[in-house]
């Protein structure tokens, strides 16, 4: 009798640490990845290569909304990704570049940067609102703060910043600029139950 309660409990540690490594490896939400939506223009599949550094504001926000790329020029979509950030939070650059500008865009505070050694024409991020710390011109190195978030301007239901990334004037989905490492959750050791700790 001992040993099938024996028995009964250890499948049950076996399947809670399955279950709890399979959460821990799965894939990010959709909502981090580009929503499902029309494909990209032929030969542009919506990516940028993974020169950042830094997320643009905390240590990792919550996408309040992801990209959702337009069917065409004019069409309906969502061309940056909505960070969760309150008013005040420090907004920095994701990788080094230039500022290429700073300022006001229809009541909105803006900022763009060109990244450095992204091409010609290079990739251009852009920050709103965004109460400005640089000016154009300014060089600057990845996970430097530019500016703070506005109080007012933002376009989400919750208070956030809306960072866009665009070559030229393709927009791409900016969360392509962070390496796997800066994305995903990392691993972490659960304790195991009724063993005891070493030492």
């Amino acid at each position: 009798m001992r040993t099938m309660r024996w028995a009964r409990t250890a499948v049950r540690l076996v399947l809670l640490v399955i279950m709890a490594l399979a959460a821990l490896l799965a894939p990010p939400p959709p909502s981090w990845l580009a929503a499902a939506a029309p494909a990209p223009a032929a030969g542009d599949d919506g990516t940028a290569p993974a020169v950042g550094r830094a997320w643009p504001v905390g240590v990792r926000p919550r996408v309040l909304r992801g990209w959702e790329p337009p069917a065409t020029v004019y069409g309906r979509g969502h061309r940056g990704v909505d960070l969760a950030a309150a008013p005040g939070t420090p907004v920095r650059t994701v990788a080094a570049g230039r500022v290429s500008f700073a300022g006001r865009v229809a009541g909105r505070g803006v900022v763009s940067v060109e990244l450095a050694g992204t091409g010609d024409p290079p990739l251009r991020t852009t920050f709103e609102p965004v109460r400005a710390s640089v000016a154009e011109g300014d060089e600057v190195t990845a996970g430097e703060a530019i500016g703070t978030v506005e109080p007012a301007g933002s376009h989400c239901t919750a208070p956030c910043v809306q960072w866009g990334l665009l070559r030229a004037d393709t927009y791409l989905n900016p969360l392509t600029l962070l390496p796997p490492w800066l994305l995903h959750r990392p691993s972490r050791l659960l304790p195991v139950l009724g063993v005891a700790e070493p030492g």
